[in-house]
C-alpha cells in the first residue's frame, strides 16, 4: 500500500473521531449554556411577580376576594409558560399555574445557590424556591420542564453527526490528494536510487535539495552510505592489491633462501659421509635460511596488516612503556653481543596508535642499530632518547657505526633495500616508516651531531583533546611499492 493511501485511510478514519469528540464536547458546553438561560429566565420571572405574589397573599390573608382574582391574573400573566404554585403562611395553597409537576412530588423550601432540578417518575423539573417575606409572608416556586431544552440539544447532536459524516470522504479525499503532492519527493527519490549506476558511486547521486526536512535527510543519508560502500569497495580492492603484492613478493624473495634451502639438503642427501665440520656447516646455512625466511615472512606479513589496518585498532597508548619494554627486550635478546644501550625516557607520553604496530617499529629500529650500528670489532653502542616537543613525541636512536651517506639515506626505507652482506631482509627501515605514516607521523635518518654514526629520528603527534583519534592515510601500499 503506499504512503499516500495509508494517509488517507489513517485520516478518514481519524477525523470522524475527532469532530465527534469535539461535538460531545460543543453538546456538553450548548446543554450547560441552556441549563444556565433556563435558569436566568426562572429567576426573572420570580424578580417580575415577586410584588404581585406579596400583594395575593395579602388579599388572601384580608379576605378580599376580588383584589385576590385580580393579582391571580396579574402573577398568571407575568410568568407566561412557566410554571408557579404559590403558598400562604399556614401552608395552604394559593395559586397554582402553568406546567405542573406530579402532585407527590415534593418541591424544595429553600433554593438559595439557584435553581435545582428536581426528578420524579421519568420526569426532571428546574424548580426555583423564592420565601415571600414581609406583610404577608409565605413561598414562591417557579418551574420548567428540564427536558424544555431538549429540542434544541438534539438539533445540536444531528449537526455533529451530520458533519461527522460528511468528514470522513472529504477529508479522505483531501488527504490523498495531499498527500499525493508531500510524498512526490520521495518518489522521486526513488526512482533516483533505482537508477543508479553502482559504478557511478555516490558522486552520481549528489542532486539538488528537495528542501523538505525529511527527504533532505533521506537522501544524505544515502549519500553518506554510497560514500562508505564506495570507500570498503576502494578498501576491498586495496586489499586484494595487498594480498596479490604479498604473493608476489614473497614468490619472488623466498625463491634464494628456498633454493639455498634445497642445495643443502641435496648435499647432505648426496653425501651422507660427510665430516662432522662439514655437515655441522651445512647445516648452519640451513638454520641461517631457516631464520631468515621466518624473518622475511614476518615482516611481510607486518607490512600487509599495516596497509589493511582500521582506525579500530589504535587506541590511547604511553609510548615510554612501549620504548622501555622494547629496549628491554632488545637488552635480553643482543646482550650476549656486548650491547650498551643508554635509555633516557620521561615519565610518560601518550600518542594514539596501534599497539602492535609500534612494537614492531621498535624492535627494528633497535635491531637496526645494533645490527648496524657499530664497527667491526666493536659492541653496538645504541642511545635511545624520547621527549615531547611541540605537541610531537620525539624518538631519536643514534648509533655508533659507519653511518649512511646522504644520498643513500632516502633509499634505506625503500622494501628489500640491503647492504651488502646484511643479514636483515630489507623490511625493517620499511616497516619503520610504514608505521610512521600511519600515525600521521615522520621519520628521518641523519648523522649523530658532533660524532660519528646514524641517528634516526621518528616524531609522533601527541594526543591532542581536539582531535584524539588518527586519520589514516587514503592511500596505503607499501608491500606493493616497488612493484
Amino acid at each position: 500500500m503506499k504512503l499516500s493511501t495509508r494517509i488517507a485511510l489513517s485520516v478518514t478514519v481519524v477525523m470522524p473521531l475527532l469532530v465527534l469528540a469535539a461535538g460531545l464536547l460543543v453538546l456538553g458546553l450548548v446543554s450547560r449554556d441552556l441549563r444556565q438561560q433556563q435558569d436566568a429566565r426562572l429567576q426573572d420571572r420570580a424578580s417580575a411577580v415577586l410584588p404581585d405574589v406579596r400583594a395575593l397573599l395579602a388579599a388572601d390573608r384580608n379576605g378580599r376576594p376580588k383584589a385576590e382574582q385580580n393579582q391571580h391574573r396579574k402573577v398568571l400573566g407575568d410568568v407566561l409558560d412557566a410554571g408557579i404554585r404559590v403558598r400562604g403562611a399556614n401552608g395552604a395553597t394559593v395559586l397554582e399555574g402553568g406546567p405542573q409537576p406530579d402532585a407527590a412530588v415534593r418541591l424544595p423550601d429553600r433554593t438559595p445557590q439557584g435553581p435545582v432540578t428536581v426528578r420524579a417518575k421519568g420526569h426532571a423539573w428546574r424548580v426555583l424556591s423564592v420565601p415571600v417575606t414581609g406583610g404577608a409572608a409565605g413561598n414562591l416556586w417557579i418551574y420548567t420542564a428540564a427536558s424544555s431544552t431538549d429540542p434544541q440539544v438534539a438539533a445540536v447532536r444531528r449537526r455533529v453527526l451530520l458533519v461527522a459524516l460528511l468528514a470522513a470522504p472529504v477529508s479522505g479525499l483531501l488527504a490523498y490528494g495531499l498527500a499525493g503532492r508531500a510524498t512526490a519527493s520521495v518518489r522521486r527519490l526513488s526512482r533516483r536510487a533505482a537508477g543508479l549506476d553502482p559504478a557511478a558511486g555516490a558522486a552520481a547521486f549528489a542532486g539538488t535539495p528537495a528542501n523538505i526536512a525529511e527527504v533532505d535527510e533521506l537522501s544524505a543519508a544515502i549519500g553518506q552510505l554510497l560514500t562508505r560502500y564506495d570507500e570498503q569497495a576502494a578498501r576491498t580492492a586495496q586489499a586484494l592489491e595487498t594480498a596479490r603484492s604479498f604473493s608476489s613478493a614473497a614468490s619472488h624473495e623466498l625463491r634464494t633462501p628456498l633454493m639455498s634451502m634445497q642445495t643443502d639438503l641435496d648435499v647432505l642427501a648426496a653425501h651422507p659421509d660427510l665430516s662432522p665440520g662439514e655437515r655441522a656447516e651445512v647445516v648452519s646455512d640451513l638454520r641461517s635460511d631457516h631464520a631468515r625466511l621466518l624473518e622475511l615472512l614476518g615482516a611481510l606479513r607486518m607490512l600487509a596488516l599495516g596497509d589493511l589496518v582500521e582506525v579500530s585498532a589504535f587506541a590511547p597508548l604511553d609510548l615510554c612503556e612501549l620504548v622501555d619494554a622494547a629496549a628491554t627486550e632488545a637488552a635480553r635478546r643482543d646482550g650476549g653481543a656486548g650491547l650498551v644501550l643508554d635509555v633516557d625516557l620521561p615519565a610518560e607520553l601518550r600518542i594514539f596508535g596501534w599497539d602492535s604496530g609500534l612494537k614492531i617499529m621498535l624492535a627494528n629500529l633497535l635491531r637496526n642499530a645494533v645490527v648496524h650500528g657499530h664497527l667491526p670489532g666493536e659492541p653496538p653502542r645504541v642511545t635511545v632518547r624520547l621527549r615531547a616537543q611541540g605537541g610531537f613525541a620525539l624518538l631519536t636512536v643514534d648509533d655508533e657505526g659507519p653511518g649512511v651517506p646522504p644520498a643513500e639515506r632516502e633509499a634505506v626505507f625503500g622494501r628489500f633495500h640491503r647492504r651488502p652482506g646484511s643479514p636483515g631482509s630489507g623490511l625493517g627501515l620499511t616497516l619503520v616508516a610504514q608505521q610512521a605514516a600511519l600515525h600521521r607521523g615522520t621519520v628521518t635518518l641523519g648523522e649523530v651531531p658532533g660524532g660519528t654514526g646514524a641517528r634516526i629520528e621518528v616524531r609522533l603527534p601527541l594526543v591532542s583533546e581536539d582531535e584524539p583519534t588518527v586519520r589514516l592515510p587514503a592511500r596505503r601500499d607499501w608491500i606493493s611499492r616497488g612493484d
